[in-house]
């Protein structure tokens, strides 16, 4: 079984400990479209805004694959949710037979389409309004990311200037038009 991982944040230029367990190389801009923006308040990231699927939006992004050197879909699915510090429950899957956990518009086509046997993605839950008591809007994104401490900031700016630039979300365009986040670069601070 030939399994397709996909990516569309930090996963794609930090693997950690899922890189013994991928062969080959990202292929960028060649996974499915996906409704993801940054609208995730991450533990793992000190708090900065992170990608996550959100159905509700309106948009499609384009995202990433890397194929997992596991022939079995259970596994592909334990390595990602150890890399993404989650339950397996928060990896989505499908597999041509129609198996299927977290499902999203499209994601059966490109299946259809591509040589995998198999897909899994990411999927930890919209966390915004939990975190901050506001539903997520381009403002209070922002008001949120102005509130960060130093660190904080410099871990969403790393995350959100280094996706991939398929990763074309509404909020990250909205940012690269604000005066604040355009006054920012943490280029230099530990990746």
């Amino acid at each position: 079984m030939r399994i397709a991982i996909v990516g569309y944040g930090s996963l794609i230029w930090d693997l950690e400990n899922l890189e013994p367990f991928v062969t080959g190389q990202w292929t960028l801009g060649s996974g499915p479209k996906m409704p993801v923006e940054f609208s995730r308040v991450s533990p793992k990231r000190k708090k900065a805004l992170v990608l996550v699927i959100d159905n509700s939006l309106n948009h499609q992004c384009g995202t990433n694959i890397i194929e997992s050197s596991r022939s079995y879909i259970d596994d592909a699915i334990n390595d990602l949710a150890t890399r993404e510090r989650c339950k397996p429950e928060m990896i989505g899957y499908l597999d041509k037979s129609g198996q299927e956990y977290n499902s999203f518009a499209g994601i059966e086509d490109w299946l259809e389409k591509s040589t995998f046997d198999g897909v899994i993605w990411t999927a930890l839950p919209y966390n915004f309004e939990q975190e901050t008591g506001v539903n997520f809007t381009h403002e209070s994104g922002l008001k949120y990311l102005q509130t960060l401490c130093v660190d904080s900031l410099a871990e969403a700016w790393r995350y959100i200037e280094y996706a991939p630039e398929v990763t074309d979300t509404p909020f990250r365009r909205f940012l690269k038009q604000d005066p604040f986040w355009q006054s920012l670069d943490f280029s230099e601070v530990g990746a």
